[in-house]
């Protein structure tokens, strides 16, 4: 029972540690999220700007992870290269370290009673705030609260007596001289990272033992556990990313590459690298902890991997997208901003959730292409290939609909600041519209396959009609796409289009009223005028959604009149 306590005991600590420098993380980046994406948007012109943004952003938000998720975003979305990303990835490596230095400045022996209590003092209040970008800082100072408590608890001696049996019982096995062992413990590092699944929580661990003094547990085998953290952490996102679309995997692999490589380069001058790091730590700065030396390490590591790689950006570059080539119709199947391994916080998802609605209405704005292109179609094996596509389309849009909104659902499961409330549900509504865009594209299509089969025969008089209707629809769509691209509606585009969903109702009244006539002078057969009724019927709704899409895009609150 003792035994068991004591492992509950340090499992209880790592996840108070873990949850603090989450709601911490978490909290800063919903209170500045925009922010955060404009700075990482702007900043990424060449590859130095690129690393020092990267280190910025990690260091303010304490998760490289974020930070990655982000860059993914951005490339997906056009507005950053896979290249430009290379470089905000190796300066979100360097910035991940600012966590190890925090740990060594605050220390394991602390009261947790001078730092936490005020803390939660000071961050208790804005939870009750109504405004939500407030408790989100209220969240950060609650989530450094309980970080401070998480390494306190860390260092409980019934605790740390335990974790120093046990290594001490490993290191009875070892040399640490010997390059296996060195291996032995970058690989422990790994493994360990990989299971925790946080980088930052196996370098709190890491940092303590070494602190401890443990016989045997050398700067050497502390600081190849600091190598193994760092793959290991490249791993995990990996994983993650193996759902992702093409982007997503090729910038996890970046971030493999970049420590593989980093490992690979240090390996062979382990015992003069750390030598350096200790001169530099004891003698340069005269800092005699030995936490301070192994973040030095640890820093000094990235710094040097991020000094020697930053010229091979492009073959890097190459060779990711050499192992990761595009194929196909790699996305028809998938959604293609939205990583569902790589979910960010419910604030910086929006913007993936945004890039996402806007290629579902290019895609609705292509399938009423292939309609025209179907209604034009002359020969028989043409028609087949053509309605083939439509279907198809249709069942991307039906499972798009679904897996947006279900995507949705789970940012919303996070809390937000009202305006993202507001926008959520918009987005939704908007996305159902776009949904039903792609079933008045279908309908129009299996109208124009009847007319097919059944050889139905139409004069130029219906044509040219059509014509005037398809052009009127494609109008539309062309505005419904440039204001969800620009994620805002200004109030001459709004105008804009009521004028041209007038002119399709104007023009639907004007033909059905035409179409009654020319059926009683027998211009035409019944059945003739019955499906060129159905397709213009539906090219009106299609205008009705188009218009609820804008509508929609109005709720949001990104409205400017």
């Amino acid at each position: 029972m003792n035994t068991l306590t004591h492992i509950l005991s340090l499992v209880g600590s790592l996840g108070l540690f873990l949850y603090g420098m989450k709601l911490m993380s978490e909290g800063l980046q919903k209170f500045a999220g925009e922010r955060l994406r404009q700075i990482l948007g702007g900043m990424t012109r060449n590859r130095i700007v690129g690393v020092v943004t990267g280190i910025v952003i990690t260091v303010l938000i304490q998760s490289s992870m974020a930070t990655t998720v982000m860059v993914v975003s951005f490339v997906n979305a056009g507005l950053m290269t896979l290249l430009q990303s290379i470089g905000v990835i190796m300066g979100a490596n360097i910035g991940t370290t600012a966590s190890a230095w925090l740990i060594s400045a605050i220390g394991f022996n602390i009261n947790i009673a001078a730092f936490a209590l005020p803390l939660m003092a000071i961050g208790m209040p804005f939870l009750y705030f109504g405004n939500s970008r407030y408790k989100s800082l209220g969240e950060f100072f609650l989530g450094f609260a309980f970080l401070f408590m998480g390494l306190s608890f860390l260092q409980d001696s019934s605790v740390a007596l335990h974790v120093d049996t046990a290594l001490a019982a490993l290191l009875a096995h070892v040399s640490s001289g010997n390059f296996w062992c060195i291996m032995l413990f970058v690989l422990i590092g790994a493994v360990i990272t990989m299971l925790l699944q946080s980088s930052v929580v196996a370098m709190a661990i890491t940092l303590m033992l070494y602190d401890m003094n443990i016989p045997g547990f050398s700067f050497e085998l502390a600081a190849a556990l600091v190598m193994g953290l760092n793959l290991g952490t490249t791993l995990t996102a990996n994983i993650a990313a193996l759902s992702g679309n093409t982007s997503a995997r090729r910038a996890a692999l970046v971030h493999f590459l970049f420590n593989f490589v980093g490992v690979v380069l240090v390996l062979p001058i382990f015992q003069p690298f750390i030598r350096a790091v200790q001169w530099c730590v004891t003698d340069m700065l005269g800092m005699t902890e030995n936490m301070f030396q192994l973040s030095m390490f640890h820093t000094a590591f990235n710094v040097l991997n991020t000094l020697v790689l930053i010229w091979f950006v492009k073959p890097i570059e190459k060779l990711v997208c050499w192992i990761i080539p595009n194929k196909d119709n790699e996305e028809e199947y998938r959604l293609k901003f939205i990583s569902k391994g790589l979910l960010s916080t419910s604030e910086l998802s929006i913007l993936q959730a945004w890039q996402e609605i806007e290629s579902f209405a290019e895609r609705t704005q292509r399938m009423f292409g292939m309609v025209k292109e179907l209604y034009a179609a002359d020969s028989n094996t043409d028609f087949v290939r053509i309605f083939s596509r439509i279907e198809k389309y249709e069942g991307i849009c039906d499972r798009m609909e679904i897996e947006i909104a279900e995507y949705l659902n789970k940012v919303a499961d996070g809390r937000l600041s009202d305006h993202s409330k507001q926008e959520l549900h918009a987005m939704l509504r908007i996305v159902s519209e776009l949904e039903s865009v792609g079933d008045a594209c279908y309908n129009m299509s299996r109208t124009i396959r009847h007319k097919h089969e059944t050889k139905q025969n139409y004069d130029g008089y219906i044509d040219t009609n059509l014509e005037a209707m398809f052009a009127l629809a494609d109008q539309a769509l062309e505005q419904m796409v440039k204001v969800v691209s620009l994620n805002y509606l200004a109030q001459n585009d709004f105008d804009v289009a009521m004028n041209i969903e007038h002119e399709i109702d104007n023009l639907r009244t004007e033909l059905k009223t035409e179409n009654s006539q020319n059926v009683s002078t027998k211009l035409y057969e019944y059945q003739i005028s019955v499906t060129y009724m159905d397709i213009i019927s539906e090219c009106e709704k299609l205008g009705d959604y188009v218009i609820n899409v804008e509508e929609a895009l109005q709720a949001t609150g990104n409205y400017r009149g």
